[in-house]
């Protein structure tokens, strides 16, 4: 029975579905003006470990993953002054400027970097999400939900702009522990806009009046506008899964404003629970600071198979580390971790056709991924199967099972190794099979001699404990 924390109750607890057989989960998706980067998908992949263990344990999951393909900031900074004197300026819609930048509409780059994201994702083994709605594609059904907010008195309109009055909501906070009793720290934690003319400062947009140049508007009761930030995955979200649904995911960054927005909107809108189970990955830092364009440290998929990384090798990286942990990215971790796959792979490419798996492995392998996600626990397993004395095709049987889970693609082992091997020149090849011949003979002072050789030219060899030898490009 899968064991889970929830930040809502801010403990673990045992999962229990609405239906039976099905559970319904919904994962903040991306904004689609760039490519998104190796800290998104630390979430992503988490939200797809978290889909491959139900699986695992029987259930029929619909998940849904929204696309925002919408900018909710404004198009250009005012002068205005608030209440400081000093001019207030709204970050400038990035989808909006990205389309300035690159002389395309918002419609083409959204589309463009979609396509990009999707291909991340199949290199990363994500399974694709049942349904990928677009905000685009859902601005009536934002509207339909405001117009009920209004309709119930939890939100007003001020000259074509809708807030949401967050004091009619009694249960404000209940996520992220920003309460209205903790009005304070709340404000704190609101982002600076230009909005003067709300009612209270921690109040949100629900509804934004359009600038006449703006490119992206849709008409609406109150005049051309766009949807603010988080009415677009209530709207989303309620759309494909009812008014209650089992699972939210994304990172730990959500929970405050947008999950605690979305939390308010939605069962202000219904009157019902939202979610019943919240599921939030932890920060992925880069050499121990935070990702940021100024200091150059943020990477994308591409960036790494620049530097010659499988992108699955970053998949296992993340398997090494518990969900809820902060992630600390080096790129000799990430060596390390394709070093490990690769050897992975050369192990699993000499098993035998899988037969009756290792029962005391998979009871162990279960327990673990189901308590909490323990998935370093489960890739423990993993490597404790394979040194274990089973016959080579219950290791397999279990293996292929585990990945299931894991998502490391191992029953296509070969045809990795078969890559890998076309990566290295015919000269270093040489130079390693003339290697292995003299280690046969013992002459280990040549084969030294060799080793540097190939060192020399750029590339470096590792023996493995069960007696293989892998080569790979000194970084």
């Amino acid at each position: 029975m899968l064991r889970i924390y929830n930040t809502l109750s801010r403990k673990i607890e045992e999962f229990k579905p609405i239906d039976k057989d099905k559970v319904s989960i919904y994962t903040c998706g991306p904004t689609v003006y760039r490519e998104v980067h190796i800290g998104n998908f630390r979430t992503y992949i988490t939200s797809d470990l978290l889909r491959r263990v139900l699986m695992y344990n029987g259930y029929r999951v619909l998940y849904i993953k929204n696309i925002t393909d919408v900018g909710h900031m404004r198009n250009i900074g005012t002068g205005h002054h608030g209440s400081t004197g000093s001019p207030q300026v709204e970050q400038i819609d990035p989808i909006i400027e990205e389309a300035i930048k690159m002389e395309k509409t918002p419609e083409e780059i959204a589309d463009h970097f979609t396509k990009i994201y999707l291909e991340d994702e199949k290199k990363l083994n994500i399974l694709p999400a049942t349904v990928y709605p677009k905000a685009s594609e859902n601005i009536k059904e934002m509207i339909e939900i405001i117009k009920v907010l209004l309709k119930k008195g939890f939100a007003y309109e001020v000259d074509g702009t809708v807030y949401f009055d967050v004091k009619k909501f009694k249960n404000y906070g209940k996520l992220s522990g920003n309460t209205l009793s903790k009005m304070d720290n709340l404000l704190k934690a609101v982002r600076v806009s230009l909005e003067t003319d709300k009612k209270d400062s921690a109040d949100f947009a629900l509804w934004k009046k359009a600038e006449k140049e703006r490119l992206m508007k849709w008409d609406s009761p109150w005049g051309l506008g766009f949807p603010g930030w988080h009415i677009e995955c209530s709207a989303m979200s309620i759309k494909y899964l009812g008014d209650t649904f089992d699972i939210h995911t994304g990172g730990e960054d959500l929970i405050f404003p947008h999950h605690e927005d979305e939390i308010a909107q939605s069962e202000a809108a219904t009157g019902s629970k939202f979610v019943n189970y919240w599921v939030h990955a932890g920060h992925l830092l880069v050499n121990e600071e935070k990702m940021s364009r100024s200091k150059r440290n943020i990477y994308t998929i591409s960036d790494l198979e620049k530097k010659g990384f499988d992108p699955l090798s970053f998949r296992y990286l993340t398997l090494t580390i518990h969900y809820r942990s902060k992630m600390n990215f080096t790129f000799k971790a990430l060596k390390g971790a394709q070093t490990a796959l690769n050897h992975l792979r050369e192990i699993v490419s000499t098993y035998d056709t899988p037969k009756i798996g290792c029962a005391e492995y998979e009871e162990k392998f279960l327990n673990a991924i189901n308590d909490d996600l323990n998935i370093p626990q489960a890739l423990s397993i993993v490597w404790d199967l394979v040194k274990s004395d089973y016959p080579m095709r219950a290791k397999a049987e279990s293996l292929f099972k585990f990945d299931k889970v894991l998502g490391l693609d191992l029953e296509n082992a070969k045809n990795y190794i078969k890559k890998e091997e076309e990566k290295i020149p015919e000269n270093i090849q040489k130079l390693v099979e003339e290697r292995n011949e003299l280690r046969k003979k013992k002459r280990y002072h040549l084969a030294d001699q060799v080793r540097h050789k190939i060192k020399k030219l750029g590339y470096e060899i590792q023996d493995n404990e069960d007696g293989t030898t892998s080569v790979e490009r000194i970084k």
